[in-house]
C-alpha cells in the first residue's frame, strides 16, 4: 500500500490545493485553487469577472477566448495552475476606464453582435489576432477568427468591425501593443 492511499478524501484535497500567482488586467493576483480548475473556471468563480463566457466547455467555440501572455487562448482548455507568473488580459481588461478599447467601439459602430454571448471573446480573438500581425485583408481576418463561432450570424460586421480596426493599425493611427 503507498502513502496516498492512506490518506483520507479531505487530506488528499488538501493536497491539491494550489497557491497561483499572476497578473490579471493590469492587478497582481494570488489565488488558491484545485489543480483541475480551468482558467475559465478561474475567471468566473474565482476572480468575479463574468465577461469571459463559457460556452462548449470544449474548446470548440472560442466564447472563452481571453489573452493570456498576449495570445489568445481557450480558457476552459488551460488549467489555471499553469498560469503561474502570467499576464492574463479578459474582455474587462480591454477599456481604459471610460474609453472603449478600439475593437470594443467598432463593434459597437457596424453592430457586430446580436445577443452578445461570443462577443467578448471574439473582441479578446481579434485584439490577439491583430497583435499578431498576420492579418491584412478581410479574407484573413476570416480565416484567423474562425475558431470563434457566433450562433446569431453577425460574421459580416464582425469582420467589418475587425478591418476597420486593422486598417487604423496599418496606417499607424492604432498600436497592436495597446
Amino acid at each position: 500500500m503507498d502513502a496516498t492511499s492512506t490518506l483520507s478524501t479531505q487530506e488528499r484535497t488538501a493536497c491539491e490545493v494550489h497557491t497561483v500567482r499572476f497578473h490579471l488586467n493590469g492587478v497582481a493576483r494570488t489565488v488558491r485553487l484545485e489543480a483541475w480548475t480551468t482558467l475559465l473556471d478561474l475567471l468566473r468563480e474565482h476572480c468575479g469577472l463574468t465577461g469571459t463566457k463559457k460556452g462548449c466547455d470544449h474548446g470548440q467555440c472560442g466564447a472563452c477566448t481571453v489573452l493570456v501572455d498576449g495570445r489568445r487562448i481557450n480558457a476552459c482548455l488551460a488549467l489555471a495552475v499553469m498560469q503561474e507568473g502570467a499576464t492574463i488580459q479578459t474582455i474587462e481588461g480591454l477599456a481604459h476606464g471610460d474609453l472603449l478599447h478600439p475593437l470594443q467601439q467598432a463593434f459597437v459602430d457596424h453592430d457586430a453582435f446580436q445577443c452578445g454571448y461570443c462577443t467578448p471573446g471574439q473582441i479578446c480573438s481579434a485584439v490577439g489576432l491583430l497583435r499578431e500581425g498576420h492579418a491584412q485583408n478581410e479574407d484573413d481576418v476570416r480565416e484567423q477568427m474562425s475558431g470563434n463561432l457566433c450562433r446569431c450570424g453577425a460574421y459580416p460586421n464582425i469582420v467589418r468591425a475587425v478591418v476597420e480596426v486593422l486598417g487604423h493599425q496599418q496606417s499607424g493611427a492604432w498600436k497592436a501593443a495597446r
